[in-house]
């Protein structure tokens, strides 16, 4: 399931993103999340262009969580994708996955509404499961205000990956919106220290530590890891979720989860396209200067096209 040797650009952009280390303490943590919004707007200073964007306050049960909408060229109304960014649930923003939500609306011609939501170890599971999923609710239901055709699929990577899954769950299981695909990147779900994706390749952008260290800030305890809302894996029945989009990454320590849940997703009849790309890394779909990240993109587009075209 993986390459020889990783992909010469995605080994590059790791090492550069390794120069600054994943905090595994609160006090550490604040101090990435102030660096990480000054390196972000000069990461973004020439981004892809788009129909237009704008700044939408989404009402969550914690109170309004801030979203952006990318609306792509041409005549509304178009489909919705509503986007979970990654970074272990306890870092990332609208901001650091901006690249990433251009080229999907580019590439798909939908509406991309890439939505915040409440991060951990200050809130802990289910706050994220909270917000992400009332923000679904919202956008099935504000078709007017995102010029949308009321069509709505889910996406998001890592982190976001399963939020995406957890609320294309929650809405088959409770009669929710009508969710049309879930697209998962390099989900993080059904994580086993044990799995030999953890065991060769932990240390290659997240370490074993890092996982570890996420996972108990966002957990905070083992009833919590095999709630189905806060790891889809644990679901007994997926036969009522949307159809789904998987990709993994050779290298990445996340990829036998990722190839886990699809396994499932197609045990319980679920249509279900997986794609592994076996010399990428996690997060390498973020990474700007690796071109395989734009092939990515562009074969997820497609599907959420295919998807949502009426």
């Amino acid at each position: 399931m993986s390459a020889d040797q990783i992909d010469p650009q995605a080994k590059r952009a790791a090492a550069r993103q390794s120069r600054i280390p994943l905090p595994h303490g609160r006090y550490k943590l604040k101090l990435l999340r102030l660096l990480t919004g000054p390196l972000t707007r000069l990461q973004n200073r020439n981004p892809p262009s788009v129909g237009a964007t704008e700044s939408v306050t989404v009402p969550v049960p914690a109170g309004d969580s801030q979203a952006r909408l990318y609306l792509p060229d041409g005549d509304p109304p178009f489909p919705t994708v509503v986007f979970f960014h990654g970074g272990g649930f306890v870092l990332g923003s609208v901001e650091t996955h901006d690249w990433l939500c251009r080229h999907l609306t580019r590439e798909s011609g939908c509406a991309v509404l890439s939505v915040e939501y409440r991060l951990a170890p200050e809130h802990p599971f289910p706050a994220a499961v909270e917000d992400a999923y009332a923000a679904v609710e919202w956008a099935a239901d504000s078709t007017e205000r995102l010029r949308g055709t009321g069509d709505v699929a889910v996406a998001g990577d890592s982190a976001g990956g399963n939020l995406a899954a957890v609320t294309a769950l929650m809405a088959a299981e409770r009669d929710g919106p009508d969710i049309e695909r879930q697209a998962l990147l390099y989900p993080g779900i059904g994580i086993d220290p044990e799995q030999e994706s953890v065991r060769e390749h932990g240390g290659i952008v997240l370490s074993r530590d890092d996982i570890e260290w996420f996972s108990e800030a966002y957990y905070r305890n083992e009833i919590h890891r095999r709630n189905p809302y806060a790891d889809p894996i644990h679901a007994g029945d997926l036969s009522g979720v949307a159809p789904a989009t998987v990709v993994t990454a050779g290298f990445d320590p996340l990829r036998d989860g990722g190839t886990a849940y699809a396994e499932k997703l197609v045990a319980d009849g679920v249509a279900t396209r997986y794609e592994n790309y076996p010399s990428m890394v996690h997060g390498f779909m973020t990474m700007q200067e690796v071109d395989r990240a734009r092939d990515a993109i562009a074969s997820v587009g497609a599907d959420l096209a295919d998807a949502l075209d009426d």
